[in-house]
């Protein structure tokens, strides 16, 4: 922190105030040295993956060897970053509750969204949640948004989707996802005949309307496609930043699951992934 930022705070009069201030400067700070870190571990991997070996990344960093082996394996791993950085916000919408029509949570989207917490934590996120109101309105134009939500719930989630150049959602009997390059459709077992304990989901990242960033975005055909997205992270998030690190993307996930609970005992990519800068 700048020592003029202190010297700010230090001479704020009022001890709440100050206490308020400093706290969310110490906070900010504390997520700034969170992702210098990541930053900084993600180059020295990026580096040695290109051949150079950590003596020679030390010599040119001015570092030792010794420190650079050890930024290499401590602090917060790269490929959180393909969740966001910061505090991450996880949005799911409210439905409408047959019985008795007051607006509730599909519990598949609670777990979904805690088990992404969980993961996020891992990573050194910190996480806040928030509902879609009945109506679907929600503001797309945020930093590290990741939204689990599909079309039919929420009319600005689904002109969001259309700007997909690839994959695009499709309602005649039921939905299906559709690949505009390949023509394949892909619908959930449950809706077919003999009905199967398969679903699809989507993932990607999709550009914010106003330009200025993009949004994480995953939801199944059905509940159990999205805990199957969020499967796929938890075993494969390394693979999946790896091949598309924070550029616009969209891929289809085939997600097996347990037909009594409902739990996803396979989840797997049952399409390309395809960058959308190369789509």
């Amino acid at each position: 922190m700048p020592s003029n930022d202190v010297e700010r705070i230090a001479a704020i009069e009022d001890p709440y105030q100050l206490l308020r201030v400093a706290t969310e400067r110490l906070n900010a700070a504390q997520q700034e040295v969170t992702e210098l870190s990541r930053l900084r571990r993600r180059v020295i991997q990026e580096l040695h993956a290109q051949g150079l070996s950590y003596a020679q990344i030390a010599k040119e960093a001015g570092l030792t060897r010794g420190r650079i082996h050890q930024i290499r394996h401590t602090g917060p791993a790269p490929e959180g970053a393909f969740l966001g950085t910061g505090t991450l916000t996880l949005a799911t919408p409210l439905k409408q509750e047959a019985s008795n029509a007051r607006p509730v949570v599909a519990m598949e989207d609670v777990t979904a969204a805690k088990r992404l917490e969980d993961l996020a934590r891992g990573f050194d996120l910190s996480t806040d949640l928030e509902h879609i109101p009945l109506g679907g309105a929600i503001n797309l134009n945020r930093p590290n948004l990741i939204v689990i939500c599909g079309p039919r719930p929420s009319p600005v989630m689904a002109t969001l989707y259309e700007s997909d150049p690839v994959f695009e959602w499709v309602k005649e009997d039921v939905w299906t996802l559709r690949d505009s390059r390949t023509g394949k459709t892909y619908r959930s077992g449950s809706d077919s005949e003999p009905a199967q304990p398969v679903d699809y989901a989507y993932l990607g990242r999709l550009p914010r309307p106003d330009g200025k960033g993009s949004l994480l975005v995953l939801t199944g055909i059905h509940p159990q496609g999205t805990l199957g997205v969020v499967q796929l992270l938890q075993t494969e998030i390394a693979t999946l930043w790896g091949q598309v690190a924070d550029k616009s993307f969209s891929t289809v996930i085939r997600a097996e699951y347990d037909p009594d609970t409902g739990e996803p005992v396979k989840a797997e990519l049952a399409s390309p992934l395809y960058l959308h800068e190369e789509a």
